[in-house]
């Protein structure tokens, strides 16, 4: 009997692709047949689009100011993500002749006297003397040699040997912003190192280090010192350090079969962010690199520590690729700057036509010969197509919760330091600075974000512009109830006198979210729910004190509990990732002293609406000064005093 997982998305049977498989893949009806057709649909892209010496294709979409030879030369970079694993496990059946075809792109990119030559990096302390992105090309570039050293790199000639690891040298030795670029030179070195070329000069392991020193736990590192947590996890960290490991010889050390750990850890954490139509949990910045997602889970199955079976790996994997398959990622053109359909503003300044192609990386598992488990058994189920989980990830200050055929995020962690930009504000912050997240809503932009209404405990002047959660004083998880402290924001300052503690608790489809408000009376309150986007503007509604939305798929609502007065709606146009209307539940309220508790209930679920009345006895709240009392309907209960529940200082904004 064949075994399906309710709303995956149907896919056309586009002329590309494999007929499903309903016997080996009774989840996702998809094989090895169907990635590696995949693959060669989006690199025939490249190929389609080709410069005369192939190391500067032309793709449609935005060019930034660096310029089209620096998009040109990623474009090269990050499809060769996606060649050098089905390359790799194809053990030379090389059908559209791939290999030589990106030995010609490296080596007229590599050229210094070429016509086509990429631009040389320069150091990231001096980033107006020219193009900086050369050094994560430099680390695709060595990442994919290494994975298809036999057919990339073997072939070369001397000569043609030492150009390529001239251009890759320069790029080892150059100093990066500290962050996740860290491992961008290190890549570099770590593949020269492992062909016996000079790497005078490089600081490797000393970059690797500074990585591991940002660790959390759970599998999770911050993206840098500050608290930034995000995907680049999952397509940079973690793969850059599990391939340096092993490039370097250093694997089977303390530190490499620490990693290793790590990468279970992350891996086994992570399988909870994929919802079980193949929706991925939309947080974090670079989204349009989609299904990068999957490269540390593909970086833990070949090395053997993937916590999943080899069954339930493929069967998670094929839902995200055929999920953004499904919805005409890559189809007919190359992988657009956005998330389903094209969204430029959900995307990055630094972001060119070919940055897409970093999901490449997403693809390693097909570096895996065709007779590995992993595409021979049948599939078996994820986490997430189950009964609903909750999981706290304590030292990354987060909570997921799988139920109502959703994945949503509770964030007391990630902050992004609301860092303003240009002296405007981040376009990045929405991805990081909100109260949740989920795989089936996406926070607003532009218009949106600049009224900050969704996701978000925002202090409203008489002006009407709202705080912004810059970085957060404290945070803590406690089984199902976690919490943290931030300083409002306004007009890029502080606001002196303030601070507001939130603690949230979560069950079910159910997140009871209570704020502490501390701040001059001045300053009225508002409460915003998830954003529910689509292509049609769907539903909205004041019913009592409960505001909600309602896109015939997506459901949110927000309920007020205690300290709120006034349910609304808004609603945007091309301002969400997830469709061209969006809407926004809300509360709003006039504060009646210098400390006020404001404590809401909120809803989000796929499955049916809940009716008025049992959004109202979902849960029942009892609320004495600062302390919160909850008995859900389904029998657990909690309590936590606001004022103490995340210890901090309690140093108010200055």
């Amino acid at each position: 009997m064949t075994q399906t997982v309710p709303n995956l998305p149907s896919h056309p049977r586009l002329p590309w692709l494999p007929t499903p498989d309903p016997v080996q893949s009774p989840f996702t009806g998809w094989t090895r047949g169907h990635w590696e057709a995949t693959a060669d649909h989006w690199l025939e892209h490249i190929r389609d689009y080709s410069s005369p010496l192939k190391a500067s294709p032309r793709l449609p979409g935005p060019v930034t100011r660096d310029g089209e030879r620096r998009e040109g030369m990623e474009t090269i970079g990050r499809s060769l993500l996606m060649a050098a694993p089905r390359i790799a496990g194809a053990r030379g059946e090389d059908r559209l002749g791939l290999a030589a075809w990106y030995r010609e792109a490296l080596l007229a990119g590599t050229d210094p006297e070429g016509a086509e030559r990429w631009p040389l990096g320069v150091t990231c302390k001096s980033p107006l003397l020219g193009v900086t992105n050369s050094i994560v090309e430099a680390a695709n570039i060595a990442f994919s040699l290494f994975v298809g050293r036999e057919w990339l790199w073997e072939p070369l000639t001397a000569p043609e040997k030492k150009q390529v690891a001239g251009w890759l040298r320069h790029h080892a030795r150059l100093e990066v912003w500290g962050n996740n670029w860290q491992l961008f030179p290190a890549m570099a070195e770590g593949f020269l190192r492992s062909v016996g070329e000079d790497v005078s000069g490089c600081t490797g392991a000393r970059n690797v280090a500074r990585v591991e020193s940002w660790y959390l736990g759970d599998g999770w590192y911050t993206d840098g010192p500050e608290h930034s947590i995000d995907y680049y996890n999952a397509w940079a960290i973690h793969p850059y350090l599990w391939a340096w490991y092993k490039m370097t010889g250093r694997e089977d050390t303390p530190e490499g079969r620490r990693h290793l750990e790590r990468l279970r850890e992350f891996v086994g954490t992570q399988s909870l962010m994929f919802a079980s139509d193949g929706a991925v949990l939309h947080v974090g910045r670079s989204l349009a690199y989609r299904t990068a997602v999957l490269a540390a889970m593909w970086c833990a199955e070949i090395s053997g520590v993937n916590p999943l079976t080899p069954g339930a790996t493929r069967r998670l994997a094929s839902g995200v690729l055929a999920n953004f398959t499904a919805r005409g990622v890559g189809v007919e053109g190359p992988p657009n700057l956005g998330w389903y359909d094209e969204h430029v503003g959900s995307c990055q300044a630094y972001s060119g036509f070919g940055s897409p192609y970093l999901a490449g990386i997403g693809f390693l598992g097909l570096a895996l010969p065709p007779e590995h488990r992993v595409w021979q058994d049948a599939e078996e189920a994820q986490p997430t197509d189950g009964p609903g989980v909750v999981q706290p990830l304590p030292d990354a200050g987060w909570t997921m919760s799988t139920d109502g055929g959703l994945v949503r995020l509770t964030n007391h962690g990630s902050d992004h330091c609301g860092l303003p930009v240009g002296g405007g504000t981040d376009p990045d912050d929405p991805h990081y600075a909100k109260f949740s997240y989920s795989t089936h809503t996406a926070p607003g932009t532009g218009a949106a974000w600049e009224d900050n209404v969704d996701g978000h405990l925002a202090l409203l002047g008489s002006d009407g512009v709202a705080s912004r959660r810059c970085a957060l004083r404290a945070t803590r998880t406690d089984g199902l109830v976690s919490g943290s402290v931030h300083i409002p924001q306004l007009y890029g300052k502080t606001l002196p006198g303030t601070a507001v503690t939130t603690v949230s608790a979560v069950d079910g489809i159910y997140e009871l979210r209570c704020h502490l408000v501390c701040g001059p009376v001045e300053y009225s309150v508002r409460e915003g729910g998830h954003a529910v986007a689509g292509n049609h503007p769907g539903e909205a509604g004041l019913t009592g004190d409960t505001s909600w939305v309602n896109n015939g798929d997506v459901f949110a609502a927000v309920t007020a509990v205690h300290g709120w007065e006034v349910p609304g709606t808004t609603r945007y146009t091309d301002a969400n990732a997830m469709g061209k209307h969006s809407t926004v539940p809300s509360l709003s309220a006039q504060r009646r002293g210098e400390e006020t508790v404001h404590v809401a209930l909120h809803a989000l679920t796929r499955g049916p609406a809940p009716a008025p009345a049992e959004l109202k006895s979902a849960a029942a709240v009892v609320v004495s000064g600062t302390e919160v009392s909850v008995r859900w309907a389904s029998g657990t209960s909690q309590t936590f005093d606001l004022r103490t529940f995340v210890p901090w200082d309690g140093q108010v904004g200055k």
